[in-house]
């Protein structure tokens, strides 16, 4: 196991939580932010709604728009997490070899990654429904949700699993604080 200390400072790393919709990906990562921080880590959450709105701003949700978004997102977070920060990244990254690339810009940087599959079923994704995606799905006001009507490429073997239907929260982000204290990340 590393100690997490590279040059006298600490190694810093990219945790990307994939998953669905309303899978809880945000609330893991924003409840596991707060207990590194009170731990004295450096911490940046990259939300995926809120960079599309700055970062990504003016792209849609085709397949090559969600690839751009995706290798931006990734971009960013290598850069941070190559200079001591733990960046949370809870988007969705909808296609495996978005996600690949990103992890293979990590490897090529050296700087560590983790890919978090937030594995909640579309079922009780829509039925938490946090942000009215798939009610207007449902009407008709929206198409490309992913899950339902745009594909998802679930991990098939991702550094953590979690079935946040089965737990809370807290549960969640102590199940990542574990893989990044197993690690040598925490």
């Amino acid at each position: 196991m590393t100690t997490g200390i590279v040059d006298g400072a600490r190694q810093g790393a990219t945790v990307w939580l994939t998953g669905l919709p309303s899978a809880g990906k945000t609330t893991i990562a924003h409840e596991l932010a707060g207990r590194l921080r009170a731990a004295g880590r450096r911490v940046e959450v990259l939300d995926g709604d809120e960079i599309r709105g700055f970062l990504s701003a003016g792209l849609g949700f085709s397949r090559e728009d969600r690839d751009t978004n995706v290798q931006r997102i990734g971009f960013v977070a290598e850069l941070l997490a190559a200079h001591g920060v733990l960046v949370l990244v809870p988007v969705i990254a909808p296609y495996a070899d978005s996600r690949a690339a990103v992890r293979e810009r990590h490897r090529t940087k050296g700087t560590a990654y983790l890919e978090v599959h937030v594995a909640a079923p579309v079922e009780v994704c829509s039925a938490r429904d946090v942000k009215g995606l798939y009610a207007r799905q449902a009407a008709g006001e929206l198409s490309g949700l992913t899950g339902v009507d745009d594909p998802y490429e679930a991990p098939r073997t991702p550094d953590l699993r979690v079935e946040s239907q089965h737990q809370s929260a807290p549960e969640s982000a102590s199940a990542v604080h574990a893989l990044l204290a197993e690690r040598g990340l925490a």
